[in-house]
């Protein structure tokens, strides 16, 4: 990998940070570019491998599927999991499986940064605090620009420097890695994007009956082979009926 697709991949993992605010804030960042398929594709482009970006942004994105950050609650970060572990996979030439092994702990480290984050920029935010007390307005409103300075030093410089000094490591970690080590990753691979999924049941299913539909739909594509598309006219058919149907009994 190069300094230079090193530095792109740090600056878009920077700008689709949860408290990076350059991209609209969180709709064009966090909510968008954040989203591992949408960054798989983007890291795909900037390594010249776009197919194989998108794949392994959509395995790491089925194991997220349900994750949600209300209220500043952070379970897990799929930014370092996007940014850092599907360039790694990509120039290691490891599989999927090896993208979804790195994701866990790197978002586990991504969690520790935003949590640095907060706590770093709450001095900020007291010191904001003072300045509009003191009516120094103008020092109160560059505060929010100085804080985006903790963010790119815990965001953007780890992105830029495991990236690039951890290729080479990564390469030569997967050149010596058994076949039965691998076989094992596939395995765990293929049980995370479950545990992603459950995660997004857990909050749908409201009543054991919901999970009728489910069912429905893995006959659907698993038995009758039927194309994705189709299956969601008939899933918003339904819940257009359902929410007619609640509608009347209100």
């Amino acid at each position: 990998m190069s300094i230079f697709q090193a530095l792109l991949l740090a600056l878009f993992g920077w700008m689709s940070s949860i408290y990076s605010p350059v991209l609209m804030g969180g709709l064009g960042g966090w909510y968008t570019l954040g989203r591992p398929l949408v960054s798989g594709m983007v890291i795909g482009i900037i390594l010249g491998d776009v197919q194989t970006g998108i794949i392994m942004g959509a395995a790491i994105q089925m194991l997220y599927i349900g994750l949600v950050t209300p209220g500043g609650a952070m379970p897990a970060d799929v930014n370092f999991a996007s940014w850092i572990g599907i360039p790694l996979a990509m120039v290691g030439g490891a599989g999927t499986e090896f993208a979804l092994a790195l994701a866990v702990p790197l978002s586990t480290l991504g969690v520790f940064a935003v949590y640095g984050l907060c706590a770093i920029n709450l001095f900020f935010v007291h010191k904001q605090d003072a300045y509009i007390e003191k009516g120094e307005f103008d020092k109160a409103a560059r505060i929010p620009i100085v804080g985006q300075i903790t963010n790119i030093v815990l965001r953007f410089f780890p992105i830029l420097i495991i990236n690039y000094f951890g290729a080479d490591l990564v390469t030569q970690l997967v050149n010596i890695m058994p076949l039965w080590l691998t076989d094992i990753l596939q395995i765990f691979a293929n049980m995370l994007p479950l545990v992603g999924f459950m995660l997004l049941m857990r909050t749908l299913v409201k009543k054991d009956l919901d999970l009728i539909y489910f069912v429905l739909g893995f006959i659907l594509v698993s038995v009758a082979n039927i194309g994705m598309i189709p299956i969601v006219i008939a899933a918003l058919v339904i819940a257009y009926l359902k929410y007619q149907m609640s509608e009347k009994e209100a």
